[in-house]
């Protein structure tokens, strides 16, 4: 698929360096990446490994220390307030943790009408917003008039995560970021909040980047993927060539790693703090 797609966010020797001197931290070293139109891409590691923040610049929520980002093949400009606001509109994410995504003084509709001014929409008739909100909940099996003049804390965990699902349903940008999107939330509804994202993806084309730690999601929803370790890229390829045919001791680890219902549950990788 990647193949016939044109390239719509890269990277070339991008950089992320905390603190001087002795305090300094380099976050991402040098990675190069290409993201393909309506690919799915997994960016996996430990925590520490540098993928949370490579996600932050990726959005334009971390200045590079070095390197640049190209969006559809143009070098980023994000420089002004209005340049910054118009890239949003193309690029969003999902954090893991829903309570620290909403304003808490915030209600659901004002939340969702947002959505609609950021496409420019903001000057529809207040019914037509309203059927357009009702549509959004609804591909989530959320009811938009049981949500109306609540509070986003009124909610339980997975009813906030379809919530900001259907933020992007009314936003529909080309890229959207989820960056461990399901690790807050109970096996069931992971399952759920993966379904819609992957409805969303083909219904409107959208370019979705995974940042995990989990292999196994890695390996269930992504085109490609890219195994990262202390701000590098060290495996990189298919779904299948880094999951299945592992080269680098890293992804071998994450694999060792997942717990495995039949078999007695290897903690010899577990690193215990002296």
């Amino acid at each position: 698929m990647a193949a016939e797609k044109s390239v719509i966010l890269s990277t070339k020797g991008l950089t992320k360096v905390f603190g001087f001197g002795r305090n300094k931290t380099l976050a991402v070293d040098q990675v190069d990446i290409d993201i393909y139109e309506g690919e799915v891409v997994s960016i996996v590691g430990e925590s520490g490994s540098g993928k949370t923040t490579l996600a932050k610049m990726l959005l334009g929520l971390l200045k590079p220390t070095e390197g640049d980002i190209y969006f559809q093949g143009q070098l980023r400009d994000i420089r002004s307030r209005k340049k910054k606001k118009e890239y949003w509109k193309n690029i969003q994410a999902i954090f893991q943790d829903p309570y620290s995504s909403y304003n808490t003084f915030q209600k659901i509709d004002a939340v969702l009408l947002d959505c609609i001014r950021m496409r420019g929409n903001g000057k529809l008739p207040y019914e037509k917003k309203v059927e357009l909100m009702t549509e959004a909940c609804s591909f989530v099996n959320l009811k938009f008039d049981e949500l109306t003049n609540k509070y986003p804390f009124e909610l339980s965990g997975g009813q906030m995560q379809r919530l900001m699902i259907a933020r992007i349903f009314l936003l529909k940008p080309k890229i959207l970021v989820a960056d461990e999107p399901t690790s807050m939330i109970d096996a069931c509804s992971r399952a759920t909040i993966l379904d819609f994202l992957m409805q969303l993806r083909n219904e409107v084309g959208m370019t979705v980047i995974f940042i995990t730690h989990d292999i196994g999601l890695a390996y269930y929803v992504s085109d490609t993927v890219h195994i990262m370790e202390r701000g590098k890229f060290v495996e990189s390829g298919t779904a299948d060539q880094v999951i299945l045919e592992p080269k680098d001791f890293c992804t071998q680890r994450l694999i060792s790693d997942v717990p495995k219902i039949h078999e007695e549950w290897d903690l010899s990788t577990i690193e215990y703090p002296s």
